[in-house]
């Protein structure tokens, strides 16, 4: 009788510790961080809306170029090393 007590007490304790086990690794996943979007879609969700990717150069000193093409228009985005932002748009 005592081994068959030990016994459930033991597959208690290893039962427990499974199910603690995965539940922690569905917390871990939930609060991983959102996916990226796919490298081959035309769009990127900000804020919950579609924003049109662009071709965008980023160099050594964190300055950076994008380039988005909305039909006919273009938007040339410039971001300098010092924070300067620059947004220039036309259209053909």
């Amino acid at each position: 009788m005592t081994m068959l007590w030990q016994t459930k007490l033991v597959m208690g304790a290893v039962l427990t510790a499974l199910v603690s086990g995965s539940a922690s690794a569905m917390v871990v996943q939930s609060n991983s961080p959102v996916a990226a979007t796919p490298k081959d879609w035309k769009y990127e969700i900000r804020d919950g809306k579609r924003v049109p990717k662009g071709n965008r150069v980023t160099n050594a000193d964190g300055s950076w170029r994008e380039e988005v093409r909305v039909g006919q228009c273009l938007t040339v985005k410039e971001k300098t090393a010092a924070g300067d932002y620059s947004e220039t748009r036309k259209c053909d």
